[in-house]
């Protein structure tokens, strides 16, 4: 850690545009994928774009950067747009971190080609140590995404998730639970004794995704 950062000082320039494509990319699946299924709300609000300034969240990137966890900016969807209002709810939701579970995958991929051809080898000491860093925290931080945003806790998409899923009738339940969840999260976040038994254990699944995602692409490639 880098004082009161999470990552090392010497790695956050590659932390930061990891971060920017992240999230960017990740904002623009929901909002693609809402505008594809009927609802132009996301549209009108410009968010239909890969510009990182329409989505990028000041104190979301600073939380990254301090705790290793943040967010963007919510995209606006209006779920009454929609056919099936709940299901395509869960459709634009799981576009988000889906798309950082692909871009984890695409990394995986060009590392197993850096590997098989040797292309590192072509390249100065500096240049291959920048790009095995960039390739390594564009891997990290987008499975970090990935499960992070599962989480069911508001406003993180794993809790829109399970209010489209769960029965109407539970949604008092859910909104007396909305009013705790983010003293709770905290509380799980910045309590190391907390974080060590919770968070850190289910974020530790990105080596077991790693290991699922390796497979095709040893498949693919012949390795």
């Amino acid at each position: 850690m880098g004082g009161l950062l999470f990552y090392d000082w010497s790695t956050l320039p590659f932390v930061i545009l990891v971060l920017v494509l992240s999230f960017t990319i990740h904002e623009f699946a929901h909002a693609y994928s809402a505008y594809k299924l009927g609802d132009s709300t996301a549209y009108q609000f410009g968010r239909v774009s890969l510009n990182p300034m329409v989505h990028l969240d000041l104190f979301g990137t600073i939380m990254l950067l301090i705790a290793g966890f943040g967010w963007a900016k919510p995209v606006p969807v209006n779920r009454g747009n929609f056919k099936s209002p709940r299901l395509m709810g869960i459709i634009v939701t799981a576009a988000g971190p889906l798309s950082n579970l692909i871009l984890a995958f695409i990394t995986l991929f060009v590392i197993a080609l850096f590997q098989k051809y040797g292309w590192l080898e072509g390249m100065s000491v500096g240049s291959a140590e920048a790009m095995q860093e960039f390739l390594s925290k564009m891997l990290s931080i987008n499975l970090t995404l990935f499960l992070f945003n599962l989480i069911p806790i508001p406003p993180l998409d794993g809790y829109r998730i399970i209010q489209d899923l769960v029965d109407l009738r539970y949604t008092e339940s859910l909104q007396k639970f909305e009013q705790w969840a983010s003293v709770i999260f905290l509380l799980v976040v910045f309590v190391r004794p907390l974080r060590q038994v919770t968070l850190d254990p289910y974020l530790s699944l990105g080596g077991d995704i790693v290991r699922i995602l390796s497979k095709p692409i040893v498949w693919i490639l012949g390795m």
